[in-house]
């Protein structure tokens, strides 16, 4: 009986406990995402490369290179942490990353479009 208990009590606590959620930060698809953004006093960032960047983006996006770790805090450091922010990288890999940074930064409102660039 012990042995029982012990085997269910490891399978709950390997897949039982759920994945922690941040509040700070909503993943949107793409409608709600565009129609999030259509105020042009918005916070919205490409954190793609210079040269996806160049290659096209979001109308009024600015871009923050995520790679460019150096810079990529002091460039968000000028930006407001109490206003919304919408970020997009390519796929959507690098903006949950830059996302989490920015969680960390201090930014309290982070919105990620789901599927990135690709799915714009």
């Amino acid at each position: 009986m012990k042995k029982i208990l012990l085997v269910m009590s490891l399978f709950t606590s390997l897949f039982g406990a759920s994945a922690q959620k941040n509040e700070n930060i909503t993943i949107l698809d793409k409608g709600s995402f565009n129609e999030a953004i259509q105020n042009d006093s918005i916070q919205l960032v490409d954190v793609r490369t210079p040269e996806e960047y160049e290659a096209g983006f979001i109308r009024n996006a600015i871009n923050i290179d995520y790679f460019d770790q150096e810079n990529f805090a002091l460039q968000f450091e000028k930006l407001d942490k109490e206003k919304p922010i919408y970020i997009y990288c390519r796929s959507g890999n690098r903006s949950q990353k830059a996302a989490a940074k920015l969680d960390s930064l201090g930014f309290k409102k982070i919105f990620d479009l789901k599927g990135g660039y690709m799915n714009w």
